[in-house]
């Protein structure tokens, strides 16, 4: 029973809700989890899932290992599969109003000083290749993507000189962004190169060795390449450099909207994580600062 519904609610998440296929891959994750839970309890009916079964299904996930933080996004596909179901009438009420996941501490992302990303974006080089990851990782920290998004930029986006990028970024969402007076004259420079590597009819603005659209994997590679290269012992990955937009930006200008906005964040608590990075910052500077903060040696 649980299949024919299943399959009504994945049809809706993709044409619907239009979500991407790595997102519907994580609720087609969770939800198995979720089925395969109930069969080991003999329940193969909706109207026997009750938030007695569903807090049962918690508490042995949480004793399994997994965190806080990923037993609320497992929650978050079931509520959204409860959701549809009650809105159909297949159920009567929903089985998850008033569970949540347990709490567990919030990891600070990592970021790099301003000083560090210069080191790493002063590249003189003239190889395509090097070019090529040159203005990727400008774009990384000029605009705050996400992986996803920089590989899915096609030529047409900033061929034209912009100094402006849209984008449509997790969720559907579009915006529009900035584009910095470094990130757009990196841009221009690769683009005059990228016809060396580009296959002919390849729509895709960064392209791989082999003339097609280069992957998450080998953008990840090259980041750690050029971190080596400059001696840098902390890893450098695709995100850090997105929570450092993020943190450089928030911090000079102490505009958590506009931070917002400029990172494509649905709600705001997403956000807020960078303010206490920005006082991690300022209590810092105070302990190195102020008379009555230094210990006595």
């Amino acid at each position: 029973m649980f299949d024919a519904r299943l399959k009504d609610f994945y049809q809706y998440l993709q044409a619907e809700k239009r979500y991407s296929p790595h997102t519907l891959q994580a609720y087609r994750r969770d939800i198995q989890k979720f089925t395969d839970f109930c069969q080991q309890q003999h329940i193969d009916n909706w109207q026997q899932v009750d938030s007695l079964l569903l807090r049962q299904l918690v508490a042995q996930v949480h004793r399994q290992g997994l965190s806080g933080r990923s037993i609320q996004r497992f929650l978050s596909s079931l509520r959204s599969l409860f959701h549809y179901l009650l809105r159909h009438k297949h159920i009567k009420q929903n089985p998850l109003s008033g569970i949540s996941a347990p709490k567990s501490p919030r990891k600070l992302p990592e970021v790099l000083s301003p000083d560090e990303l210069d080191h790493l974006l002063s590249l003189d080089e003239n190889d395509p290749l090097a070019v090529r990851d040159m203005a990727i990782m400008e774009l990384f920290y000029g605009c705050g993507l996400r992986l996803a998004e920089l590989v899915s930029l096609d030529l047409e986006q900033l061929s034209r000189g912009q100094t402006e990028l849209k984008l449509t970024g997790k969720g559907n969402k579009d915006r529009r962004l900035p584009i910095g007076e470094k990130a757009h004259a990196a841009v221009q420079r690769w683009i005059k190169l990228r016809g060396q590597l580009a296959k002919e009819d390849e729509p895709a603005l960064f392209v791989s060795k082999r003339g097609s659209r280069i992957s998450k994997t080998a953008i990840a590679q090259r980041l750690k390449k050029w971190a080596a290269a400059k001696g840098m012992p902390q890893r450098i990955y695709p995100h850090l450099m997105r929570h450092s937009f993020a943190s450089h930006i928030l911090e000079s200008s102490h505009d958590l909207r506009a931070v917002q906005e400029l990172l494509g964040h649905e709600n705001l608590s997403t956000t807020q994580i960078y303010t206490h990075l920005d006082f991690q910052h300022l209590a810092q500077v105070y302990d190195a600062a102020h008379p009555r903060a230094k210990k006595k040696s």
